[in-house]
């Protein structure tokens, strides 16, 4: 199968492996990657010979840091289409994942944020190692939790995923599993064995052989800091205002809560307020393609907002980590504001 230098496409035994390969960039996610990958699946998904495919990223420090926020910036700036060609096919992908035939092997080993979220959390076979850190921190660059997570964030338990989305900090292993975004913990170090006897398994492998097999080299994550906070999570976050959430932990004794307050109050109003609505709109959504179309156009409405130009330039070209946000207060954004975020796309992601 064709492969390019940032993605390798090759066939072990019964096992379609694509490999992520920007390791200096912790594998971050880019155009021409997305269509190496869906092709790739599709080629796999029609292959008899094929059991199993197994996505991992090359390098030991990631597995998928996210989407290439640069080409999103620049397309913003320059008003061309680039920025939503690459969210309608990265979000056709996720998907696709979500819909995949046979099983999908995802190795979250290193850090998985923002898009690689997407590439691993829709897929049926998901291992954390004990070098997983995942995140969708895009509040604190003027965006908002995409590539499906407002359908996955409010199904995690209580309000684990609104914690996630609005805080946007991190989080290891045991918490991605009890979030719902994964559903094995193996070694980092065991990964190379659990990949050869995936790829040994005949071709008529069910997805419940293949989990049968991860859990024969699986063990047990330390505890979960979301599952040890559930009550402080679940009566803080639980309001569907921002201010009301922070005046909540505000009100809350302890670390947990102060941590989370404080990070809150640094981040993009707008982005916020947003991300909330989004989340308490996925949470009532009949299924992931209702979010992803409601993410794209919110997506495109994002490439209007100030804080998002803001967000990228202090994070990832100046540097500063200092972004001015604009409004500069949660009080200073009206609902109506966030309305605009809400227009449909034109077309829609998905026909009726």
């Amino acid at each position: 199968m064709d492969s390019t230098d940032e993605v390798i496409i090759e066939r072990r035994g019964s096992a379609g492996i694509i490999r992520l390969n920007r390791p200096k960039a912790l594998n971050s996610l880019t155009l021409p990657m997305v269509r190496t990958i869906a092709p790739a699946l599709e080629d796999f998904a029609a292959d008899p010979a094929v059991a199993s495919v197994i996505v991992m990223g090359e390098g030991e420090r990631g597995f998928c840091a996210g989407g290439d926020i640069r080409l999103l910036h620049r397309s913003g700036r320059e008003g061309s289409d680039e920025a939503e060609t690459f969210w309608r096919e990265e979000f056709l992908l996720n998907h696709a994942i979500s819909r995949y035939p046979k099983p999908y092997v995802v190795l979250m080993d290193g850090i998985t944020m923002g898009g690689g979220v997407g590439l691993s959390a829709h897929g049926s076979h998901r291992v954390v190692t004990e070098r997983t850190r995942l995140a969708m921190p895009e509040t604190g660059i003027g965006y908002f939790p995409d590539v499906g997570a407002t359908w996955l964030l409010p199904r995690a338990p209580g309000e684990a995923g609104t914690w996630m989305g609005l805080t946007g900090l991190t989080v290891e292993a045991a918490d991605v599993i009890h979030a719902g975004f994964a559903d094995h913990y193996v070694a980092s170090s065991a990964l190379p064995a659990l990949v050869d006897a995936i790829a040994a398994l005949p071709a008529a492998t069910s997805g419940a052989e293949v989990h049968a097999l991860i859990r024969t080299m699986a063990s047990d994550a330390s505890e979960s800091r979301l599952a040890a906070n559930r009550n402080v999570i679940d009566r803080t976050f639980s309001a569907d205002t921002v201010e009301e959430i922070l005046t909540a932990l505000m009100a809350e004794p302890g670390e947990f809560a102060a941590e989370a307050a404080g990070v809150i109050a640094s981040r993009s109003p707008t982005s916020l307020k947003l991300t909330l609505r989004l989340l308490r709109a996925g949470r009532t959504s009949a299924n992931l393609a209702e979010c992803l179309n409601r993410e794209l156009g919110a997506c495109k409405g994002i490439l209007y907002n100030h804080d998002f130009y803001e967000g990228v330039r202090a994070a990832v070209i100046d540097k500063d980590r200092n972004p001015k946000w604009s409004p500069a207060s949660l009080s200073e954004v009206a609902a109506a504001d966030i309305d605009r975020f809400f227009a449909p796309p034109q077309p829609p992601l998905f026909a009726n």
